[in-house]
């Protein structure tokens, strides 16, 4: 910093740097100290109208009472008027009703894709395709059935079939047979499948039983995928030798479909069964 000033005569403070690097001593622009007042001014009008400084126990309300739950509660007021029509014509009709009537069944349907991905999605995925280990929704492959009630008596009621574990009483040749009688589609063309009573749960016809949820053998669509390594041939062997939701086995897989009729309203499992049908595999 110089110790005189060599620029005499201009409004500087003295300070000097670096011979001519000077601090100016200007008044503030005027139209700075403008937008200054009036910031500070909007700053107390707002605070007087909406609610804005805390308290030690609440906060200041202002004089108009404005607040955001207020005003949320307002819109969620206009969107309940607003379904109210449709709403109140779903309470009174039954699921297989709603997807009869058109304009119905689209509001059903858009109005059921929160719920389906709030409780469905994580198991099946969030367009019904299934995740590993849980079945897919898009498919014609329904354990209990794709028609409309038992679509609503599976979410309402939930599903855990059982298969019982036959690695003790199959030898491995007979395994590696009927695994590769079932991956090629037709389970009944091996005898096995007469003689250890597989037609008891999976029909004649190695069909399945929508009654006990018990899977179609022909169909070619596998429950459970393959896991890492594991060829489908290896995933169908496991299942027979372990089998399904069996006590008796700690190796069984475990496959069980919760029920929701305890934490879902009538009306919204209705809408969920028209959601799940209308992906397509809906029979």
């Amino acid at each position: 910093m110089a110790d005189k000033n060599p620029f005499p005569g201009e409004n500087n403070t003295g300070h000097i740097w670096d011979d001519n690097l000077r601090e100016l001593a200007n008044p503030i622009p005027r139209w700075w100290m403008i937008g200054f007042w009036v910031s500070l001014l909007w700053v107390i009008l707002y605070s007087l109208i909406y609610p804005t400084w805390p308290t030690l126990s609440s906060f200041t309300k202002g004089f108009m009472g404005w607040t955001q739950i207020k005003e949320y509660q307002k819109g969620m007021d206009e969107v309940v008027e607003i379904r109210s029509e449709f709403e109140t014509k779903i309470a009174g009709m039954s699921a297989k009703e709603i997807l009869a009537d058109e304009g119905l069944s689209a509001y059903t349907e858009a109005s059921a894709k929160v719920l389906f991905g709030d409780n469905c999605a994580p198991c099946h995925g969030g367009g019904g395709q299934g995740g590993p280990g849980y079945p897919a929704l898009v498919d014609d492959a329904w354990l209990w059935g794709g028609a409309v009630e038992n679509i609503e008596q599976t979410i309402t009621m939930g599903r855990k079939g059982i298969m019982t574990a036959h690695g003790k009483i199959l030898k491995p040749g007979e395994v590696n047979e009927l695994a590769q009688a079932i991956v090629d589609g037709k389970p009944a063309s091996s005898p096995l499948f007469l003689q250890k009573g597989c037609i008891a749960c999976h029909g004649m016809d190695g069909k399945g039983m929508a009654v006990l949820g018990s899977a179609n053998l022909t169909d070619a669509i596998i429950r459970f995928v393959p896991e890492g390594d594991q060829t489908v041939l290896d995933s169908v062997k496991y299942t027979i030798m372990y089998g399904v939701n069996d006590p008796s086995n700690p190796m069984s897989r475990q496959a069980e479909m919760p029920k929701f009729g305890d934490r879902l309203s009538k009306d919204e499992i209705k809408k969920l069964t028209v959601y799940v049908y209308k992906f397509g595999g809906g029979q």
